[in-house]
C-alpha cells in the first residue's frame, strides 16, 4: 500500500500531536531585534528516543549527558541553547549541564534523566547558569511554540529551519516534525550543528536507531559548509506514539512510509543548512551516478561539494569544469577517466572523458544562479548518491574572523 506524504504548510516541530515549546532571551548570545537563545521541547507523554552524535573527539559536555541518557531509549524535553557551545569547559560544564536538566525536570515533574540537552555556539565559555535558571522559569510552552524554538537555536544562521510531514497509508495517519540549525562548521559525520526530530507514530526503538541512521546517512553526512565538524554536533529524534498505531519495526506494514517521510524531513533540513552556509549565495548540488557503490558514490560527491575550488568557481561563477573532475580524482575511490560523464545543469562538458564544447557565457549564467546542479555518471556501476554545500565567499571569511568580536 502506498502512502501518501505531504508537507504541512508552516510545519514545525511541534506538528505532531502532544508536543509543545517554547523559547525566550536569557542574555546568553549578543541582543538584538526578536533575539531568543534558550528553548525547550516537550512531549506531554513518555518517548522513545534515540540520537546521533558529532565524531569529533572533542565532545562538549551536553553531547556527554545526551550519549549517556540516551543508552535508556526514553526521553521526555529537550532544552536546546544558543551563544555558548559549553565546550572544553571540564567539569564546571559537566555539572552546568545537569543542572539545565534538573532545573527542567523539576518544571515538567520528571526525572532529569530522561531531559536531554543541546547547546551550539563559542566553544571554551561557562554557560551563564544565573541567567539560563532565570529564564527556564519564563519559557512558556505552546502547540505553536516550535517557530519560537527554531530561532532560539540559531547562531549565525539567517533563518529558522522548520517543517513537518504527514503520513496517511490506509487507515494509519501520522506527523514527523523537524527542526535544525547550522551554518557553519558543517562537514560530514555528522553534518549538522543541532537537529531535533518528533513523531507521535509509535515506533520500536530498534526501528528507530535504523531509520534515524538511514535518514542521517542520505541528508546531513551528504552535507558540507566548510570542512570542519563541530563540538556540539546532535540529531535527537522523539517518537510519542499519541497517533495511536502499532508500533513500527523492521518489516511491519507503515516502516518503509515511516522512513520515507523520515528521509524526506531531513533531506529538506540538510539542504536548508546547505543554503544558508554561513556567506553563502548559492546551493551546490552534487549528484554522483554510476558508481561501483553507495558508499563510493557517496566519497565521491561529498568530496566533489567540499572542494574549495569547486566552490569559490560557482562562487566566480568560473566554467573552471576541471576543478570538479579534479576533486573526484582525489575523492579516493577508482574512477576511469575515459569513461566519465559530465554535466554542469543541463549541459555537457565531458563525456566519456572527451571535452565538448560549450558557451562559456551562458553556462557562467548557470553558474550564477541561486542553486548549481553538477553531476557526473562514473559507468561503472549502478549505485548514486546526492551531495549538497553551497559556495565560498569572501563574507565567510568575514563572518569567521569576527565571530567572538
Amino acid at each position: 500500500m502506498e502512502a501518501e506524504i505531504e508537507f504541512i504548510t508552516s510545519g514545525s516541530i511541534t506538528s505532531p500531536q502532544g508536543f509543545r515549546a517554547g523559547a525566550t532571551y536569557a542574555g546568553i548570545k549578543k541582543e538584538s531585534k526578536d533575539a531568543l537563545d534558550l528553548g525547550i521541547l516537550f512531549s506531554e507523554v513518555p518517548c522513545v528516543a534515540t540520537g546521533l552524535f558529532t565524531t569529533n573527539r572533542i565532545k562538549a559536555a551536553p553531547i556527554l549527558w545526551c550519549q549517556q541518557q540516551i543508552k535508556s531509549g526514553r526521553a521526555t524535553a529537550v532544552i536546546a541553547n544558543s551563544g555558548c557551545a559549553n565546550a572544553c569547559t571540564g567539569e564546571r560544564g559537566l555539572a552546568d549541564t545537569r543542572e539545565m536538566a534538573e532545573l527542567v525536570a523539576k518544571s515538567m515533574g520528571v526525572s532529569p534523566e530522561v531531559i536531554l540537552v543541546a547547546s551550539t555556539g563559542v566553544i571554551g565559555r561557562p554557560l551563564p547558569m544565573t541567567l539560563i535558571k532565570a529564564a527556564i522559569e519564563q519559557i512558556v510552552l505552546s502547540m505553536d511554540g516550535g517557530h519560537d524554538l527554531a530561532r532560539a537555536i540559531m547562531t549565525t544562521d539567517t533563518f529558522p529551519k522548520e517543517t513537518a510531514v504527514t503520513v496517511r497509508i490506509g487507515k494509519s495517519q501520522f506527523t514527523i516534525g523537524g527542526v535544525a540549525k547550522g551554518a557553519g562548521m558543517i562537514h560530514p559525520n555528522l553534518a549538522t550543528m543541532l537537529c531535533f526530530l518528533t513523531t507521535d507514530a509509535a515506533v520500536d526503538i530498534d526501528f528507530l536507531k535504523l531509520a534515524l541512521k538511514r535518514a542521517v546517512d542520505i541528508s546531513f553526512n551528504l552535507v558540507s559548509i566548510d570542512g570542519d565538524t563541530s563540538t556540539n554536533d546532535t540529531v535527537l529524534i522523539m517518537a510519542n506514539g499519541l497517533a495511536g498505531n502499532e508500533p513500527i519495526s523492521p518489516g511491519s506494514q507503515l516502516a518503509d512510509a515511516f522512513q520515507q517521510a523520515l528521509d524526506r524531513v531531513c533531506i529538506y533540513l540538510a539542504k536548508c543548512i546547505a543554503k544558508d552556509g554561513e556567506g553563502a549565495t548559492r546551493l551546490i548540488e552534487v549528484t554522483v551516478n554510476g558508481a561501483p557503490s553507495v558508499a563510493e558514490a557517496r566519497l565521491a560527491a561529498r568530496t566533489v561539494v567540499s572542494s574549495p575550488l569547486v566552490k569559490t568557481a560557482v562562487h566566480g561563477s568560473d566554467p573552471n569544469w576541471g576543478r570538479i573532475l579534479a576533486a573526484v580524482g582525489r575523492s579516493g575511490m577508482e574512477v576511469v577517466e575515459s569513461k566519465i560523464d559530465l554535466y554542469i545543469g543541463q549541459v555537457c562538458l565531458l563525456r566519456a572523458g572527451k571535452p565538448l564544447p560549450f558557451n562559456e557565457q551562458h553556462l557562467a549564467q548557470i553558474l550564477s544562479g541561486s542553486e548549481v546542479q553538477i553531476s557526473l555518471d562514473l559507468n561503472l556501476g549502478k549505485e548514486t548518491a546526492t551531495a549538497w554545500g553551497c559556495d565560498l565567499s569572501e563574507e565567510y571569511v568575514t563572518i569567521n574572523s569576527q565571530y567572538t568580536t
